[in-house]
Parts: C-alpha cells; structure tokens; sequence
C-alpha cells in the first residue's frame, strides 16, 4: 500500500511555494520599479532636450527674420549710400564733412 502523507507536510509545502510565488513577485515588483524610475528619469532628460531645440529653433527663425530684412535694407539706396560715405570717404557735389579730431 501506498503511503499518505501527513497533512502538516502537506501544508509546509503548500506555504514553501506560497512563499517562493510571494518572493517571485516582489521581486518582479521590484524590477519593474526601477525600471519606471530608470524611464521617468529619461522621460525628464528629453523633454528638457526637447525645450531647449525648440529654443534653439525660433531664435534660428527670429535670425532668419532678421537676415531677411537685412538682405532688403541692403538693396536700398540708403545701404548703398551709407556704405559710399562710410567706407570710400564719397560725399555729394557741395556735401561739407565734419571730422572729430581724435
């Protein structure tokens, strides 16, 4: 005949893989927690990388802006006669020039 186990050993092990299922999971738990924390930390890091681009691009599109009427204030016939006086010492016929002395 076979024998029957006693019902206290029974329950010991009942408990041993309750226990062992318990440690499983918290460790799991555990894992998974970190991991979110890992991702937030992350998440954190790119969305200031993000808000910085996004700086970068509209002070790169504010520069455009400027450069553009730049380009047009340079196509003028103030810009060519401001650069004619500034830079070749030009005047009109009769124009009189007044110099600092340094």
């Amino acid at each position: 005949m076979a024998r029957k186990r006693p019902a206290y050993r029974k329950k010991r092990h009942n408990r041993l893989g309750m226990l062992l299922v318990m440690m499983c999971i918290v460790m799991l738990l555990i894992v998974v927690s970190v991991s979110s924390i890992d991702l937030k930390a992350k998440q954190r890091t790119y969305a200031e990388r993000e808000r910085n681009l996004a700086e970068q691009i509209e002070q790169e599109h504010e520069r455009t802006r400027q450069l553009e009427e730049y380009e047009k204030y340079i196509r003028t016939d103030a810009y060519i006669e401001e650069v004619a006086k500034s830079k070749l010492g030009l005047v009109y016929e009769g124009e009189i020039i007044f110099r600092a002395d340094d």
